[in-house]
C-alpha cells in the first residue's frame, strides 16, 4: 500500500513554531481532501485540520488560530504551519485522506517542552 512521508517535526519550546510536510502520491493526493491527524501518548488519533482540493480549510477548535494547513498540488505535498505551540500539542503527526486512502505512515514527532 502507498504511504505518505511526513517530516518536519522536532523539539520546540512553548510558544515556538514548526512546519510539517507530507509528501503523497499523485493519484491519491490530487483528488482528495487531505488531513493532518495527531496522536498523543495514551490517546486516540484525532483530526487536527483538513484542506479540500479547492483550498477550503477546517480546523479543530484546539488549534484554530495557531495552525495553518495548506497544499501544493503541483508537488503533491501537504503542509502544516504550527505557531504558538503548547505542551498539549505534543504528539505524532500523520497525514492522510478523510477516508484513510493511504496506509498510515511513520508520522513525525512533535514535542513541545521547556
Amino acid at each position: 500500500q502507498v504511504q505518505p512521508v511526513e517530516s518536519g517535526g522536532g523539539l520546540v519550546q512553548p510558544g515556538g513554531s514548526l512546519r510539517l510536510s507530507c509528501a503523497g502520491s499523485g493519484s491519491i493526493f490530487s483528488v482528495n481532501a487531505m488531513v493532518w491527524f495527531r496522536q498523543a501518548p495514551g490517546k486516540q488519533r484525532e483530526l487536527v485540520a483538513w484542506v479540500t482540493t479547492g483550498g477550503t480549510t477546517i480546523y479543530a477548535d484546539s488549534v484554530r488560530g495557531r495552525f495553518t494547513i495548506s497544499r501544493d498540488n503541483a508537488k503533491n505535498t501537504l503542509y502544516l504551519q504550527m505557531n504558538s505551540l503548547k505542551p498539549e500539542d505534543t504528539a505524532v503527526y500523520y497525514c492522510n485522506t478523510l477516508s484513510h486512502s493511504y496506509a498510515w505512515g511513520q508520522g513525525t514527532q512533535v514535542t513541545v517542552s521547556s
